[in-house]
């Protein structure tokens, strides 16, 4: 292939099973018992109030990066098949700054992953990373307001600020970006098989349609499901209450109870869609598309009229980060829409950065045979790159203020999967 950053398309179709692995693990990371054990009980660390006000993230700002220079180096720690194992994005930075990367596929889970960091950063003791990649979740919350991580300086970011897409630069777990900026994200919606659903859901309540009974496979995730039973009642996730997740709540132990659902899934889903097994369930967009490009499938992905859950997993800068300049150089580097379509080649998750499509169109007129069909289907697939109209139904998790909240939010939904 004429591009060397973009992999070889049969090596890509045969990573399938290993990336998701990757989806299992951010699975993982929702809100569960052992998560929460972890999570929101016997923390430690001095927590700090978000800045109220633009004047006082800049104070934050200066006061931080104030005579910190480059060192030439950056140790990077990520979640495992998420760059390809070449580095080609990581060589090239290094080529352009002569700054040096080890990179290490070390995050396996979120929740795992800040039990491991955490009492380091309470110490203010180095965790041996400059730069991390989390998931939206708990964890993210904590590790902003327990004042771990390092408020980024935009006037370092410009690739951010020309490049990223507008969604993606006011985020409800971090408004302003002031701790995080996007690495890829993905979506939580309806798959479908279409040789047994011959008409395509609309709406979620299909997933509480009677004639579905015995074959809807719903996540075992208390986030995930969370979601969906707010969305099917109109309600908004970002904005919900108590009172409405009792509500949520009833909706889903109804469809469990009316035998609608087959089986609650971690990851484990995918196969039984494409065998039949079940025939509409709760999905993620990655997922999909890896099936079907890797083993020739025609499943279906459908954000209903309700709208759809979007996770996004976060570059961040740790507190103890003994190189912040070189970190926030690599953060901005991969926001060249070269580089970002390089990325997305390879992972086929939702990029930030919507110049990476003609970038990867450009790419696919260049290729022929199954690498240009590769790369013609990553460059017009909606699950890599969004429309506008898409977008604006999406929503995240609720972000949940405090360990009491959680303790609450959990015990609501979890009885819904485990009872």
């Amino acid at each position: 292939m004429s591009n060397p950053s973009t992999p070889d398309p049969a090596f890509l179709r045969g990573l399938t099973q290993r990336r998701l692995g990757r989806r299992d693990a951010f699975r993982v990371a929702g809100l569960s018992a052992a998560g929460l054990a972890l999570a929101a009980c016997g923390v430690q660390g001095k927590g700090v109030a978000r800045p109220t006000s633009s004047a006082q993230a800049q104070s934050e700002v200066e006061k931080y990066w104030a005579g910190k220079v480059k060192n030439g180096h950056v140790d990077f720690a990520n979640w495992p098949l998420y760059m390809d194992p070449e580095h080609p994005e990581l060589k090239k930075f290094t080529e352009q700054t002569g700054i040096t990367v080890t990179y290490k596929e070390v995050i396996q889970e979120t929740t795992s992953w800040f039990a491991k960091i955490q009492p380091q950063l309470a110490a203010g003791q180095s965790i041996d990373y400059d730069l991390m990649v989390v998931t939206n979740s708990i964890q993210l919350t904590q590790l902003i307001k327990l004042g771990y991580l390092v408020p980024l300086d935009h006037e370092r970011l410009p690739n951010f600020a020309k490049n990223v897409g507008e969604r993606y630069k006011n985020e409800s777990f971090d408004p302003g970006n002031v701790f995080t900026v996007p690495y890829a994200s993905g979506m939580t919606g309806i798959a479908y098989n279409p040789k047994y659903v011959t008409t395509p859901p609309t709406s979620y309540s299909a997933l509480w349609d009677p004639k579905y009974k015995g074959k809807v496979g719903m996540m075992a995730d208390s986030q995930e499901i969370a979601n969906f039973g707010m969305f099917v009642l109109g309600i908004d996730p970002e904005k919900s209450t108590p009172a409405d997740w009792e509500k949520a709540a009833d909706k889903l132990r109804q469809q469990r109870d009316s035998g609608i659902v087959r089986k609650y899934y971690d990851q484990s889903y995918i196969d039984p869609l494409a065998k039949g097994d079940i025939w509409l369930c709760q999905a993620w967009s990655g997922d999909v598309f890896q099936k079907n490009l890797s083993d020739g499938t025609d499943l279906k992905f459908v954000i209903p009229e309700e709208g759809a859950t979007i996770w996004t997993d976060n570059f961040m800068i740790p507190k103890s980060a003994a190189n912040p300049v070189d970190a926030i150089t690599l953060i901005d580097f991969f926001y060249q829409p070269p580089i970002a379509a390089s990325l997305a080649e390879y992972i086929n998750y939702v990029t930030p950065v919507p110049a990476a499509q003609e970038i990867i169109r450009s790419n696919a007129a260049k290729a022929t045979g199954e690498d240009k069909k590769t790369l013609e289907m990553i460059a017009d697939s909606p699950l890599v790159f969004p429309s506008p109209e898409v977008y604006a139904k999406l929503r995240t998790y609720r972000t949940l203020a405090d360990s009491a909240e959680q303790k609450k939010f959990e015990s609501i939904f979890q009885p819904i999967t485990t009872s």
